[in-house]
C-alpha cells in the first residue's frame, strides 16, 4: 500500500496538468481565443446541443455553489484580493455559464484582467457579461471582445 500511494497520487497529478493546460470555454465549440472576434454564427443544431447542460436546474445551483464556496474559501484564507489567473477564469466562466446560458464564450485571465471573448445571442446578454463577471472577488477590469451573433438557422441538409 505505501508503495501504491505515490504511484496514485502522481498519476492523479499528472492527469489535473493534462486538463488544465487549455484556456477555460464555456462549451466544446467556443472560439479557441478570447481575444479573437468571432463573427460566423454558430449552427442553431450545436447551440441546442450544448445547451443543455448548462440550463439544467442541477447545473445552475452546482455552479453557484462552487462560487459560493470558493468566495467562503478565499475570505477566511484571505486570499480574496490576489488570486490565481486560473481561479478567476474558473469562476468567471461558471458565473457567466449560469447566467447566459445561450452564449459560447471564453474566458482569460491575467492579474486580475479577465477578457471574455465568443458570441452571445443578443444585446441584453452581451451588456450582462461585465458585471457579472465584476461580482467575483480579485476581478479589477473586465475586457468584452464578445459579439453579438444569433444561432444561424438549421440547414435543410441537416433535418433529415
Amino acid at each position: 500500500m505505501n508503495k501504491l500511494t505515490p504511484i496514485l497520487l502522481s498519476g492523479l497529478l499528472l492527469f489535473g496538468a493534462a486538463a488544465c493546460s487549455e484556456g477555460a470555454k464555456t462549451s466544446a465549440d467556443s472560439p479557441n481565443s478570447a481575444t479573437g472576434n468571432t463573427t460566423s454564427p454558430p449552427p442553431a443544431e450545436t447551440v441546442k446541443k450544448t445547451q443543455g447542460d448548462a440550463t439544467s436546474q442541477i447545473r445552475q445551483n452546482q455552479a453557484n455553489s462552487d462560487i459560493r464556496a470558493r468566495e467562503q474559501r478565499n475570505n477566511v484564507t484571505g486570499g480574496d484580493a490576489i488570486r490565481a489567473d486560473g481561479d478567476l477564469q474558473s469562476e468567471v466562466r461558471s458565473k457567466l455559464e449560469v447566467n447566459i446560458t445561450k452564449g459560447q464564450l471564453t474566458v482569460d485571465a491575467k492579474d486580475g484582467v479577465v477578457t471574455v471573448g465568443g458570441t452571445v445571442p443578443s444585446q441584453a446578454d452581451l451588456a450582462k457579461i461585465e458585471p457579472l463577471a465584476k461580482e467575483i472577488k480579485g476581478v479589477k477590469q473586465v475586457n468584452v471582445t464578445a459579439v453579438v451573433a444569433p444561432a444561424a438557422p438549421a440547414s435543410p441538409s441537416s433535418k433529415q
